[in-house]
């Protein structure tokens, strides 16, 4: 009988970068398409700031679907194409909620209604979500192949 395979923190390591990495770069297109879609839409056109928001954020979000499935999780388990979206969705539904709520604080009860205080609300707003996205995305929406997680176990030092 063959011997496991041995625990290698540096492969460990390896995909954890990889993934992080990758992750940065992918929240990046989406954060800097976000940024802009929502500034053009809250100064250049009628929408409310709450509306200009759920736009922007619709968009960034399947930029962002896009690119961890196909390149920053693209290693880990894929079932069909509409399941990991409409999981994606999910996670960044309770995201945008949170999102959307922030923005609207800042602009109704606060009373801002300056492009820069919207957008520092924005900002603030998706940084809440990226750490909880990345965990969940991991764990839910491009969870580890069951066979590499149970090799993941196994590897284990007692």
């Amino acid at each position: 009988m063959p011997f496991p395979p041995r625990w290698s923190l540096r492969d460990t390591w390896g995909v954890l970068v990889k993934e992080l990495s990758a992750f940065g770069v992918v929240g990046g297109v989406a954060f800097a398409l976000d940024l802009a879609v929502f500034q053009f839409l809250i100064t250049e056109t009628q929408l409310s700031p709450v509306t200009a928001k759920l736009v922007a954020a619709l968009l960034s979000t399947t930029t962002a679907f896009l690119g961890h499935r196909f390149w920053s999780f693209s290693h880990r388990s894929h079932t069909q194409l509409h399941r990991d979206y409409v999981r994606f969705l999910v996670v960044n539904g309770g995201a945008l909620l949170i999102s959307l709520a922030i923005v609207a604080f800042v602009r109704y009860p606060l009373g801002q209604e300056g492009a820069l205080a919207l957008q520092a609300a924005n900002i603030g707003s998706i940084a809440l979500g990226t750490a909880i996205r990345f965990l969940v995305y991991r764990a839910w929406v491009f969870p580890a192949p069951p066979q590499a997680a149970a090799a993941d176990s196994s590897r284990l030092p007692v």
